[in-house]
């Protein structure tokens, strides 16, 4: 298998595609990817570019803050695509690591956010205790997603971050509707009990 070296990240990008690609399905894009065909990375990530985009601005409120989150995960997914399990999945996989980057990036930001970036009415600015609250509140969140079993995972950020509808959710994993929402129920339940210290 070739060694991959970081993905031509600059053309990461909306627009156009290569024409031999560009119909391919994912788990044949993924397959070349994975041996080292930077072209059909690129179609993968055009292909799926405007999700991971709307769901990192979802959590950023910035376009800019979020074109940088989906930049790394570009790179993340371009050195981990080994680990992919099922190709097929690669869109609801690549959502998945941008939502990670823009949690990271909300994190960092804290008291740092460029109020240019801000469109809305500022909201109330939080003290430091508050600010430190909300952070662990973050924090518990993240740790109890990340240990959620994979289906339960994937259908919270397909629902909750992504926007997906039941339906959508259920083509992206190759299941039901209604193993989608049990799936969505057990998820929440253990977010609630996960997040008890904080109600």
């Amino acid at each position: 298998m070739v060694a991959r070296q970081d993905p031509p990240v600059p053309k990461c990008r909306e627009g156009g595609s290569v024409p031999d690609l560009a119909d391919a399905p994912d788990a044949l894009l993924v397959a070349r990817a994975r041996d080292g065909d930077e072209r059909a990375f690129e179609v993968l990530i055009r292909r799926h570019w405007g999700l991971m985009i709307a769901t990192a601005i979802r959590l950023l409120s910035s376009r800019a803050d979020a074109e940088d989150a989906v930049q790394d995960a570009c790179i993340v997914a371009w050195k981990r695509l080994d680990l992919l399990r099922d190709p097929d999945a690669v869109r609801a996989w690549l959502v998945q690591i941008a939502a990670r980057k823009a949690t990271d990036r909300l994190r960092r930001r804290k008291f740092e956010q460029d109020i240019d970036d801000v469109d809305a009415p500022e909201a109330p600015e939080l003290g430091p205790l508050a600010q430190l609250e909300l952070n662990a509140k973050l924090d518990s969140a993240s740790r109890v997603l990340a240990g959620l079993p994979e289906l339960q995972r994937q259908c919270w950020i397909l629902k909750e971050t992504a926007g997906f509808t039941y339906a959508e959710i259920a083509e992206q994993l190759d299941t039901n509707t209604s193993t989608v929402r049990g799936a969505l129920s057990r998820a929440r339940i253990a977010l609630l009990r996960g997040m008890e210290e904080w109600a």
